[in-house]
């Protein structure tokens, strides 16, 4: 029966997120070096001579490729153009959770840089590189701003069509902004957001094994 084939081609079928196929999708890695004995995580300032956000801080990362193998390859290949260290110096690489904002897909990923003493960054897309021990994130509390957004129908909306009309109720949509600042430094947007998720993960790592300890 026809209602029999719709239900097979639908329970054979693996979900994605809706409209995903015409996201954007990017990999980022955030990359830990060792300093002194010292764990640090690595960061770089964009070139003043990119068109987007000159300046700012980030990870490396960038856009995927079609001839990537996957996103995890993509992260790789872009710490390598841009920190000018080889792919296979760029070890341990692990997933953090996957983002979307505004269209786009961003896969992060933390890993290893081996002797970070070698990074020579590429000066079109870097404009310095800079690192901040670990022992400092994890104890620095970030400060958490917002970001609200105004629902702004196109002038021709058809509000005639829906209960309500020009008086629907909207529902709002609010962004959480953090900020951690080191030095003359400042981290914030889609960077804070992803290092604040990994200092997250390595702390319930942390005190689960801490737990585990103590019984």
């Amino acid at each position: 029966m026809e209602i029999e084939k719709l239900a097979k081609r639908l329970r054979n079928r693996t979900p994605i997120i809706l409209g995903s196929e015409r996201f954007s999708k990017f990999a980022i890695l955030l990359p830990l070096v060792e300093i002194n004995n010292e764990v640090h995580v690595l960061f770089e300032v964009r070139s003043l001579k990119m068109r987007r956000q000159p300046g700012e801080v980030c990870f490396p990362g960038g856009r995927i490729d079609p001839e990537d193998r996957d996103e995890e390859h993509t992260a790789i290949r872009e710490t390598s153009e841009e920190l000018g260290v080889g792919e296979d110096s760029i070890t341990n690489v692990s997933p953090l959770d996957y983002m979307i904002s505004f269209g786009q897909i961003i896969y992060p990923y933390a890993g290893i840089i081996q002797n970070p003493d070698k990074i020579v960054p590429n000066p079109d897309e870097v404009e310095e590189v800079f690192t901040v021990p670990l022992s400092f994130l994890k104890k620095v509390k970030p400060e958490t701003y917002h970001v609200n957004f105004k629902v702004e129908p196109e002038e021709n909306f058809p509000f005639d069509l829906i209960a309500g009309g020009e008086n629907y109720n909207w529902q709002t949509r609010r962004a959480e902004e953090v900020f951690y600042y080191f030095q003359d430094k400042v981290i914030w947007g889609l960077t804070a957001r992803i290092l604040k998720h990994f200092l997250e993960i390595i702390t319930e790592d942390f005190n689960e094994s801490e737990s585990v300890c103590r019984k």
